[in-house]
């Protein structure tokens, strides 16, 4: 792809994803650097806010704490001036509840991905709603509520949604539930034995 003549927008959408794929691979220090690499200045297709998730996220995963909560509030002054513009957007919401999760703010996620829950109900979006309960399931699995994070993953395995056992298993964000005695059930209920 370097190769191919691109605009900018193209460049950092391709950064951006490429930023996402070597965190899914647990390649952490190379999502790191892609992260860091994309200009605060020209993020447009890639929110502003999705770059210090992710770079908070590797920092994380890297045993970085001090520098995981900076990007973490980085990401959360991003999103609270998003929701100062769009108040209703269930999608901001969210964003914010998995930020402030990963912050150590219960309640706040709590009640954020309460709202979103909200906003955006399956029952009144069946594409949008199920986004939201994923990331309500992340905020769960975060603040250390597997039971609850297990439960919504498998009502969203029983019906369309963006959830997969193949993700599941590899996604760094149910790392927190991979030690419960719920987790691998559920994944051979959805995908047989694994």
């Amino acid at each position: 792809m370097k190769s191919t003549p691109m605009n900018d927008e193209d460049k950092l959408r391709i950064a951006g994803t490429r930023a996402e794929v070597f965190v899914l691979e647990r390649k952490y220090k190379e999502g790191l650097r892609e992260a860091e690499s994309l200009p605060d200045g020209l993020l447009t297709s890639f929110p502003l806010s999705d770059k210090y998730y992710l770079i908070g996220f590797a920092r994380k995963a890297l045993e970085d704490e001090t520098g995981a909560r900076a990007a973490f509030l980085k990401a959360k002054d991003l999103i609270e001036a998003q929701l100062k513009q769009s108040p209703d957007a269930a999608d901001v919401h969210i964003r914010l509840a998995r930020v402030l999760a990963y912050l150590g703010q219960k309640g706040a996620a709590l009640a954020e991905a309460q709202r979103a829950t909200e906003l955006l109900p399956e029952s009144k979006d069946a594409l949008g709603g199920p986004e939201i309960a994923i990331g309500v399931a992340e905020v769960h699995a975060v603040l250390d509520d597997n039971g609850r994070a297990i439960e919504i993953l498998d009502g969203l395995l029983s019906r369309p949604s963006a959830v997969t056992v193949q993700g599941l298993k590899i996604n760094p964000i149910w790392d927190p539930l991979r030690n419960d005695p719920r987790f691998q059930p559920l994944l051979n209920k959805y995908g047989g034995k694994t």
